[in-house]
């Protein structure tokens, strides 16, 4: 069926007209205390509300802070105090923001046994929730809203805000996950193996619900191959992990081949873990066409690929030492009962300083033994020896260079030198001889 151009004209006339009225009307301020009363208290906190819903905030927050002075055994007292911390919420900015947060804490610490204190404590998350930046960016606000989320579910793990704030919780997560691995990953294509190695292991142990923690994990195995045989056992825990937790991923396949290149048996699959990512996929919503075009315009970060189900890490993990890095033989027990362990390095405190000039100097071996410890010592894999060599080749190529300059500046010198001192000469000669 065709409609006249006119027609058309007029319906979308219509449409931006009632977008622009829908947007110029004022959420409902939700309170559950409805009681029909004329108690000057209750008129108070009616007008603020009523202020509030109309985006009069600073006039709501002056009757509000009126009935909390005035009447100071009032039943709105809480209710009151709730709702200026919610007018500095929906006032937002920067400064409503953190007024907001500072009245949401007071609250929960006035009334912590209220219904509404899980409300406040979701509202504080929301609060940093909403200022988080991109991954490539200071990772501050997400690191907050983070902790707050926490909070909440610790404190009030039966509140109807907990679902949500789970939720809210994979999300940043997930921000910060990208901000990690987007380092680890620089460094896995900078062949810093160590540093790549370490930094994408704990990406996917901190963050196992992060959507590319599979490809984490692949690349720090590749990493610790890069390293030689020594971390052949790190390589092949990472391989098994993609395997076992993340079996729908694009990475099985390759790390299967690559533990059963490494002799390594292939584990099962976790069926939970198999459950969680085909929820994830199923209920995965591709952005759309014009949210990916405008992306560069939005402050927020894109949380498309978070979880949606699983539960998201309660606590940090500190950050792991290298690999790489030698052990300290501290005298604990290992594994097979041997004490000390496998260690790389011996310490102890010396009482007696003549120890030093009495032991045996490494200096002074012989030099067949020297080379035979160097021969049967492994070397530490460096972050740095590809930067080290081509400094040190810029540096040559600098002096070369200098040196040429120079050498040219003195090949100068002494020619304009010899051309003025043959000039001297040759005047002194054109000069007539006095009789």
């Amino acid at each position: 069926m065709l409609f006249p151009a006119k027609s058309f004209k007029k319906v979308l006339i219509g449409a931006a007209a009632l977008a622009l009225l829908s947007s110029c009307i004022h959420k409902k301020y939700e309170t559950p205390i409805t009681k029909d009363t004329q108690q000057p208290d209750k008129v108070l906190f009616d007008k603020a509300m009523h202020d509030i819903e109309r985006g009069r905030y600073e006039v709501a927050r002056i009757e509000l802070n009126t009935l909390m002075n005035t009447y100071e055994s009032s039943e709105y007292l809480a209710k009151a105090k709730l709702a200026i911390a919610d007018s500095w919420f929906r006032e937002g900015g920067p400064n409503g923001m953190a007024q907001a947060e500072a009245e949401y804490k007071d609250f929960e610490l006035f009334y912590p046994t209220m219904p509404e204190a899980s409300e406040a404590q979701h509202k504080i998350c929301m609060i940093h929730y909403k200022q988080m930046d991109k991954p490539d960016r200071d990772p501050l606000e997400a690191i907050r809203a983070e902790t707050e989320c926490r909070s909440l579910l610790t404190q009030y793990p039966n509140s109807k805000y907990a679902p949500a704030t789970a939720q809210i919780l994979r999300n940043v997560q997930e921000v910060l996950g990208q901000h990690e691995f987007t380092v680890g990953d620089f460094y896995f294509h900078r062949g810093a193996n160590p540093a790549a190695a370490n930094r994408l292991s704990y990406v996917a142990e901190q963050y196992p619900l992060f959507s590319q923690a599979d490809e984490a994990l692949f690349e720090a195995g590749q990493s610790y191959l890069n390293m030689g045989p020594r971390f052949r056992q790190h390589a092949a825990a990472d391989f098994a992990r993609i395997v076992r937790e993340y079996p729908l991923s694009e990475r099985a396949d390759a790390a299967k081949k690559a533990l059963q290149d490494l002799e390594i048996p292939v584990p099962e699959v976790d069926r939970a873990a198999y459950e969680r990512t085909k929820y994830d996929i199923e209920n995965y919503r591709h952005p759309s066409l014009l949210s990916q075009s405008m992306g560069f315009m939005r402050r927020g970060p894109d949380v498309s690929a978070a979880a949606k189900a699983g539960q998201p890490a309660m606590e940090n993990m500190l950050f792991p030492i290298p690999a790489s890095v030698p052990k300290a033989n501290n005298g604990e027990v290992a594994a097979n009962g041997a004490t000390g362990g496998t260690t790389d390095v011996n310490g102890s405190v010396v009482s007696d300083s003549t120890k030093l000039d009495q032991g045996q100097d490494a200096r002074n071996l012989p030099a067949a033994t020297s080379k035979a410890a160097a021969a049967n010592a492994q070397a530490v894999p460096s972050n740095h020896e590809a930067d080290l060599k081509k400094a040190r080749e810029e540096a040559r190529k600098k002096a070369k260079k200098h040196r040429k300059k120079n050498a040219s500046q003195q090949e100068q010198q002494q020619q304009a030198a010899q051309s003025k001192q043959s000039g001297a000469t040759g005047a002194q000669q054109s000069q007539p001889q006095p009789q």
